[in-house]
């Protein structure tokens, strides 16, 4: 089974799914589509690029296997050339491996990890990646990712592997199906309403002015909370959120120079910035 698969042969449909940085996905969609448009029409592969204004995007590949080997061998070799790239303006001497993260049922990551390990240590020395399964699930979700990191060439093949167990446990789980559903991993949008004074909501607070809000939206959502005076009290369930945002939040620039920061604040004097503060001792 495992060389029919390696060389395609299996007429099989499959569905892999991946988990990529904004970046990433913009690199394999490129500039008006048109590489992503390749990708498709030379692998054969079904394609899709989860919507939305997340920092990170769900592609999914669906096909039989040998699209699918042909649809990751053109993404990890696009991927090394972006870091070729990257590196002409580097002056790091070290090529970094290539990167993917794949999103599996939490269900199938035993098969693919192994009694003891044994799975996943034959897959790392018959392919020469590196390959890491993730302890925890993705958040929300009944699945885990596993990272596979090396040249494309040992990508490939190890994706090739990780298809082979995919394929045996489906053959299994048509006989005895695994206990509950499977709850898929959807990343959330960069940005959550946060609540003003006054009730008033912004979906994207102050993104477009103050940029160093921005950068840190791309890497969590914002917890909503409440402005009373000076100080930002968090909804509940938000604090241990705010509170590792509170040590990296900078503070807000106001609008314009004769607009306050926030409806509801006295903004005297005028070019006057409102720093919020949260105290460790905020009754929630």
């Amino acid at each position: 089974m495992e060389s029919k698969v390696s060389e395609g042969g299996l007429n099989v449909t499959l569905t892999i799914r991946l988990l990529m940085h904004g970046k990433e996905v913009g690199s394999i969609i490129g500039k008006k589509g048109e590489t992503v448009k390749k990708m498709r029409e030379e692998s054969g592969a079904r394609i899709n690029i989860s919507e939305g204004n997340c920092p990170e995007r769900i592609v999914t590949i669906t096909g039989p296997t040998d699209a699918i080997f042909k649809a990751f061998a053109m993404i990890a070799y696009k991927f090394e050339e972006d870091i070729t790239n990257s590196m002409s303006n580097s002056t790091a001497t070290s090529k970094p491996p290539v990167t993917l993260r794949l999103v599996v049922p939490a269900s199938q990551c035993g098969s693919l990890i192994g009694k003891g390990g044994s799975k996943i240590k034959e897959i790392r020395e018959s392919t020469g990646a590196q390959v890491q399964v993730a302890g925890d699930m993705l958040p929300n979700s009944t699945e885990r990712a596993v990272t596979i990191s090396g040249t494309p060439d040992a990508i490939i093949q190890c994706v090739k592997q990780i298809c082979v167990v995919m394929l045996e446990v489906q053959s299994v789980t048509k006989r005895s199906p695994p206990k509950g559903a499977t709850i898929p991993y959807r990343p959330k949008p960069a940005s959550t309403p946060v609540i003003f004074a006054g009730g008033q909501v912004r979906a994207d607070p102050l993104a477009a002015s103050t940029a160093n809000l921005s950068l840190l939206l791309q890497h969590q959502p914002l917890p909503a909370y409440t402005i009373q005076g000076q100080y930002a009290i968090p909804h509940p369930d938000q604090l241990t959120k705010l509170h590792q945002l509170a040590m990296q939040q900078t503070p807000f620039t106001p609008l314009g120079q004769t607009t306050p920061a926030f409806p509801g604040l006295d903004a005297s004097p005028p070019a006057s910035t409102h720093e919020l503060t949260i105290p460790n001792d905020a009754d929630v």
